[in-house]
């Protein structure tokens, strides 16, 4: 009977699952009615195999349940085994004469679970290895499986055993540093532990770039970020690229981080890292065409990862008749991978804009929770406080947003539109937004709204002056439209025309400005007829009316002719 295990092992490693498994099923059946079929190595050798086809085929509950038996065939033979002499080493490490690993049988049960969720479960298969007898394999997958659950101690202590063994597993670098572990310390167990470091003097740039990002020193992370990519090996590395623009788009620098991942993509079509942030930058600047072709074509490179699925919501969520087909995709997204922050804060948005307020206030709330270091968490959980009108938890949510990201340009301005819609703190309101400027000049959400705050006060031309020193240095759709309109309402209409001009040439479809240009030009139609309605006036009292010359001459022809 040897010979048919030697078939299944050969066919198992051909990649003939299928085969193996209805084979395997075959035997195992036919051992069960007959007990002499098969010996206990055997039968354990055939449920290993049985179960690596099934697990192959993404059959995971069907396999678990196949390498479990095989554990029970296994623990029967070491039974016998230690009838004789007792073993000085445990049962787990004596030589198997060529039986599949019984450490590797446990792990694949892990990996079982894993991909049906049942986390608990999976943590529990891998605790039962004994903590000596644990490869890095385990202490990495215990590691991320404890970081998942919040028990960040036993994550470093399991990251740590990873590096000790393997300095340059990155993985477990980055882990590390995501825990708050201190970036010299983690240069110990990497770079200070290699014996020659001449060749990889790079490693410690990237290192330092992801010890600032974990600290949240965004523009630190930048700088440095920026220097590896221009000035070292990893010249137009993607993975470099997406740190760059991530560090970017964390800082509020929008514009810098759609360049950059629009590079990575350009560099690697096939690249997924980060294309889901990409994916909203190009939706928030209505970037439509650019957006659908990277939807197709992330979801052309994978249907099993969350951004293709995010891609595609962004998409759909921008064309207002299909966006059951936007929560759609974000829903997808979330099933496949419940870590991705953007899943949440897509399928938030899209419900938020079908007026499902408390349903995407579910969704927000949990992005903040899973990513509390994301502005967009943050500003769509006061959102829909403001739209459900509960001023109380916008307010305090606003100012945990202001904490949680050490009072950024973001953060006071989004705290400032909640406090603007109170007309006894305005002022306060103000003076964020002052204080918001004061740290970044150029931001335009604040510049908006100081200048809307100070149309209402109908201090028009310190908001005319504003948004005059704001165009100095930028020019949008937006700036030259509010500076049309108050120019149109300080009465200089001529100049609102110009302004209303400029911005129609960056958005000709851009409905403010057209009715801005009808209002002026109302305004200018309702003077021209009031003069004429006075010059009518004057003629029908009889008074002295000042004709040109012309009039005179014909009035006094037609006098001679009916003399």
């Amino acid at each position: 009977m040897m010979a048919i295990i030697d078939q299944v092992k050969m066919l198992l490693e051909e990649g003939l699952y299928s085969n193996v498994v209805m084979l395997a099923s075959l035997m195992k059946t036919a051992s069960e009615q007959n007990s002499e079929l098969l010996t206990g190595p055997e039968k354990y050798q055939l449920q290993v195999y049985y179960a690596d086809a099934l697990f192959e085929m993404q059959e995971y509950k069907n396999a678990e349940v196949i390498y479990r038996k095989a554990l029970q065939v296994k623990k029967v033979l070491n039974k016998s085994k230690v009838k004789g002499p007792v073993p000085t080493q445990p049962p787990q490490s004596i030589p198997n004469d060529g039986l599949p690993s019984e450490l590797n049988v446990r792990y694949r049960i892990y990996e079982c679970n894993y991909h049906q969720k049942n986390y608990k479960e999976a943590i529990a298969v891998l605790q039962s290895i004994p903590a000596k007898q644990r490869k890095p394999k385990v202490n990495m997958a215990l590691a991320k499986l404890y970081q998942r659950i919040g028990s960040e101690r036993p994550a470093v202590t399991c990251f740590k055993e990873v590096l000790k063994q393997f300095p340059l597993a990155l993985e477990a670098v980055l882990g590390l540093l995501s825990l708050a572990v201190k970036g010299t310390e983690v240069a110990a167990l990497t770079i200070n532990s290699l014996p020659n470091t001449n060749n990889i003097e790079w490693l410690t740039f990237w290192l330092k770039g992801h010890s600032y990002n974990a600290s949240k020193d965004y523009a630190k992370a930048v700088s440095t970020f920026k220097s590896l990519e221009t000035g070292s090996v990893l010249r137009e590395n993607s993975s470099v690229l997406c740190c760059l623009a991530e560090n970017h788009f964390l800082a509020g620098d929008l514009a810098n981080a759609l360049l950059v991942y629009k590079r990575v993509h350009s560099l690697d079509p096939l690249c997924l890292k980060g294309m889901d942030i990409y994916a909203y930058l190009l939706a928030r600047e209505k970037r439509m065409d650019e957006l659908m072709s990277l939807s197709f074509q992330l979801m052309s490179v994978s249907e099993q990862r969350a951004e293709p699925w995010i891609a595609m919501g962004y998409y759909y969520s921008a064309n207002a008749l299909r966006t059951s087909r936007a929560v759609y995709f974000a829903q997808k997204a979330y099933q496949i991978d419940p870590r991705n922050v953007q899943a949440l804060l897509l399928k938030g948005s899209v419900l938020q804009h079908m007026s499902k307020t408390q349903e995407a206030l579910l969704h927000f709330r949990e992005a903040v929770r899973m990513a509390p270091f994301r502005f967009e968490a943050h500003q769509g959980l006061v959102d829909c406080y403001v739209k459900a009108s509960r001023i109380r938890e916008a307010l305090t949510t606003a100012s945990n947003a202001c904490k949680v990201l050490s009072n950024s340009a973001r953060s006071l301005t989004l705290f400032a539109s909640v406090l603007a819609k109170d007309s006894l703190s305005v002022d306060k309101a103000k003076s964020m937004l002052e204080k918001a400027l004061a740290q970044e000049p150029t931001y335009l959400e604040a510049v908006y709204l100081l200048a809307e705050v100070l149309g209402e006060e109908q201090r028009y031309t310190a908001a005319i002056d504003l948004l005059r020193r704001q165009l100095q240095q930028q020019s949008t759709c937006q700036l030259h439209q509010m500076l049309g309109d108050f120019l149109s309402l300080n009465n200089d209409l001529q100049e609102a025309l110009d302004q209303y001009s400029v911005a129609l040439g960056l958005d000709p479809t851009n409905k403010k400005v057209l009715e801005g240009i009808q209002k002026v030009e109302k305004v200018t139609d309702n003077v021209d007829l009031g003069q004429e309605d006075d010059m009518e006036a004057l003629e029908e009292s009889g008074e002295d009316v000042d004709y040109d010359a012309s009039d005179t001459e014909v009035s006094w022809a037609d006098n001679e002719w009916f003399s």
